[in-house]
């Protein structure tokens, strides 16, 4: 609905959403560890079959966003492994291979995905959610963090492999759970007893992959940082953006992903 502009861009492919649950319910709580628990069973296959995906983290579980003329391989792909349905008027409805089988082409090996560099800044996050009927008690401090308070984001190229911080905030308002993203200091100018957090009230750092804008047609980013913090059993929160995209990690254990992820550079695998 929104209006044509010249200060908006928008991706030419249409996404569908795909969400990983376990007994037919999603895992809830601040657990953080979807991207990587699936990283083997879902994200590899699909970078493998050359399918492009976004990750989105929630505080309640995790979405898998993949182009929508990339479905019938998603599904031939992922069908072996998981029962696959599909929403209809609020119903889940099982998929087969032939329910979108039509023109389905066995894809080409996916080539050796380029390797980003990986960014780690010294900034803390915190990963929080906040009850629907609480937003409007916190409605204006949310408007002026995200349009008043941080400086104009820097040029891609002017970034380097050492930042000292990062100008971060995400908030996702999806069947009306609330996910927020923030750093440590912004958080202290919430009312703390409307931001809920994990019982441990842990820090995240962050991993931001890519040293310029990533677009959407390479394949395997995800799969990169997912697949080995799911070899060393690190939890993950999960972000992709139109530009570049996000893992965080708890803060204890950011020395050892840094060191995977660099391992990972060196090998070039």
């Amino acid at each position: 609905e929104l209006p044509p502009s010249e200060f908006m861009q928008v991706a030419d492919s249409t996404w569908l959403v795909l969400s990983v649950v376990s007994n037919g319910r999603a895992p809830s709580g601040c657990q953080a560890t979807g991207v990587t628990k699936i990283a083997r069973s879902v994200i590899a296959p699909l970078a493998e079959h050359h399918v492009s995906v976004l990750m989105l983290s929630t505080y309640q579980t995790d979405f898998i966003l993949v182009r929508e003329r990339d479905l019938p391989v998603v599904i031939h792909t992922l069908a072996g492994e998981f029962d696959i349905y599909k929403e209809e008027s609020g119903e889940c409805v099982p998929v087969t291979c032939d329910d979108v089988s039509n023109g389905f082409l066995k894809p080409k090996p996916a080539a050796s995905p380029t390797l980003h560099p990986v960014q780690s800044p010294q900034t803390r996050f915190c990963v929080l959610t906040v009850a629907p009927d609480t937003l409007p008690a916190i409605a204006t401090m949310l408007i002026d963090v995200l349009f008043y308070s941080h400086s104009p984001p820097r040029e891609a190229g002017a970034s380097s492999q050492d930042l000292d911080s990062i100008t971060f905030f995400a908030f996702s308002l999806i069947e009306g759970y609330i996910s927020i993203v923030m750093d440590a200091e912004t958080q202290k100018r919430f009312p703390s007893d409307l931001l809920l957090t994990s019982s441990t009230g842990e820090l995240w750092r962050m991993v931001r992959i890519g040293g310029q804008p990533l677009g959407f047609d390479e394949c395997g980013i995800v799969a990169q940082i997912a697949e080995p913090l799911a070899a060393a059993d690190i939890s993950a929160y999960y972000i992709s953006t139109f530009n570049f995209d996000h893992a965080l990690v708890p803060e204890e254990g950011i020395a050892e992903v840094i060191q995977l992820l660099q391992q990972r550079q060196e090998s070039g695998t």
